[in-house]
């Protein structure tokens, strides 16, 4: 009989991600276009609350773009753009064997409709991968990461018109040509499920005015986008592996009310299920066509489209995963259409991080086994990190708090590994201190490199150690054995 498994295969990938808004800076270096990340400013009164992906219209895009006085913490970010190089070398250091990433479309492609990419852009990244090659890591890439070019929102409200998915699929095209023999592992598209009022702007570029009706149909032409790149990937550069990218958002029923059991279903199949279904299994699945039926939704979909998608399914499945919540029975239309506020879905089960996210090792290895039973795909953990409030003290950051919380995930996947699941790369949220997607702020950290930046970008850029970088290293060192 086969056995199973005892721990992680020799050729685990150990590394982390960043993403190029929240890193590179350089928002507008060697003919680089404004995209809607560079919008995204830090409140001068900061309250903790979200100010990504809130509805916009076209003057305020045009508002933020002339502003000289607000603060643009993308804009400036970490600087990676120039440090990638020492940033890579400290990875290196911990024994990084991949390391995820995004490119900047509008660094290539600055306003999305151009007929040449920018070659400037292009080489940025020739250089990057070849860094990362050279120091042993595998890329994994992401076509892009909330980074769309402000000229698709503002001209055909993002991903609602047709030209956004030509645009998309000539820029998948020419990430393809261009890099396939320096990348294997492709992400589509970064969290295409999170939506629910936040990644209507920040994923499908909708602006203030849009309909549910608006939502489905740009985010089915963002299907048909990812199934026209998957298919000339497929098609051209059969080597590569074409993947698909969640956030994991699996709730559990707030009691075993058999009301609470079916209201968490609901909502797992349209707030994640869906999107993965579609681009995994290739057609919509019947609970989602029950959906739109009750909710008097519709759009267009084409019988070559339904064709196109059923062809062109992706070879893996990625996510993130930072928390779990709960759900249950309402009487509201909207239950199981959109994710509801993190302390209305808390579990008193469960610590939660100073950010109200409910920690849970055991949920990861729910989600692992759940994805592995529905799909027998590949999966690779595309995020996965607590951010915290870190503290230099006498030039050292003690992070206890994150290592007690990557321990209790890493040890979940392991065990995940061992129920046979085929998990074969984690890359850790993130690696290096970055500006965070939701809030716009520094002070939020994930890394296990400090970097001397405050939320409004002072600081002497400087990067530092902390514990969990030692602890990390070790980690890799002995494939996960020693925790």
């Amino acid at each position: 009989m086969r056995q199973a498994p005892s721990g992680f295969p020799k050729d685990f990938l150990w590394g982390g991600a960043i993403a190029a808004n929240q890193a590179e800076g350089a928002w507008d270096a060697d003919g680089k276009g404004p995209s809607m990340a560079d919008i995204e400013i830090l409140p001068e009164v900061y309250s903790r609350k979200q100010v990504v992906g809130f509805k916009h219209t076209k003057e305020d895009i045009e508002k933020a773009l002339a502003d000289k006085e607000g603060y643009y913490p993308r804009r400036g970010a970490i600087d990676f753009y120039h440090t990638y190089k020492e940033d890579l070398a400290l990875m290196a250091e911990m024994g990084f064997t991949c390391f995820r990433t995004s490119f900047a479309w509008t660094r290539i492609f600055p306003t999305g409709v151009e007929n040449e990419p920018n070659e400037a852009g292009l080489r940025f990244y020739d250089d990057m991968l070849d860094e990362m090659l050279k120091l042993g890591m595998e890329p994994v890439m992401t076509i892009t990461h909330y980074e769309m070019p402000l000229h698709l929102v503002t001209k055909y409200n993002g991903f609602l018109g047709k030209e956004t998915v030509d645009a998309y699929v000539k820029f998948s095209r020419t990430l393809f040509d261009r890099y396939h023999d320096k990348v294997k592992y492709w992400i589509l598209l970064n969290q295409v499920n999170c939506l629910g009022g936040w990644g209507e702007f920040s994923s499908l570029g909708l602006m203030e005015g849009y309909t549910q009706n608006d939502v489905y149909q740009a985010v089915h032409n963002q299907f048909v986008a990812e199934a026209l790149a998957t298919k000339y990937a497929h098609e051209t550069y059969p080597e590569l592996k074409i993947g698909m990218m969640l956030g994991d958002d699996t709730r559990y029923p707030r009691t075993c009310k058999p009301e609470d059991v079916f209201a968490a279903t609901q909502i797992n199949q349209m707030n994640q299920y869906f999107f993965s279904d579609v681009s995994v299994r290739g057609e919509y699945p019947g609970y989602a066509l029950r959906f739109f039926k009750d909710n008097n939704i519709s759009f267009e979909i084409t019988a070559e489209e339904e064709k196109l998608l059923r062809e062109n399914t992706v070879d893996f499945v990625s996510f993130s995963y930072y928390f779990t919540q709960t759900a249950a029975a309402k009487t509201d239309a909207d239950t199981a259409s959109a994710a509801s506020p993190l302390e209305a879905t808390a579990n008193p089960y469960i610590e939660k991080s100073i950010w109200g996210w409910g920690i849970d090792p055991l949920g990861f290895r729910n989600s692992l086994n759940l994805y592995w039973d529905r799909y027998q795909k590949p999966i690779f953990i595309a995020e996965n990190g607590l951010g915290a409030l870190d503290e230099v003290v006498d030039g050292k950051v003690h992070d206890d708090y994150r290592i007690a919380y990557l321990e209790g995930n890493i040890k979940a996947m392991k065990e995940a590994v061992k129920d046979g699941v085929d998990v074969f790369g984690y890359a850790s949220w993130g690696p290096i201190d970055i500006i965070s997607c939701s809030q716009g702020e520094m002070s939020k950290r994930y890394g296990y490199i400090y970097v001397d930046l405050d939320d409004r970008g002072n600081g002497t850029g400087e990067r530092l150690r902390k514990d969990s970088f030692y602890w990390y290293k070790n980690v890799i060192a002995t494939n996960g054995e020693e925790l």
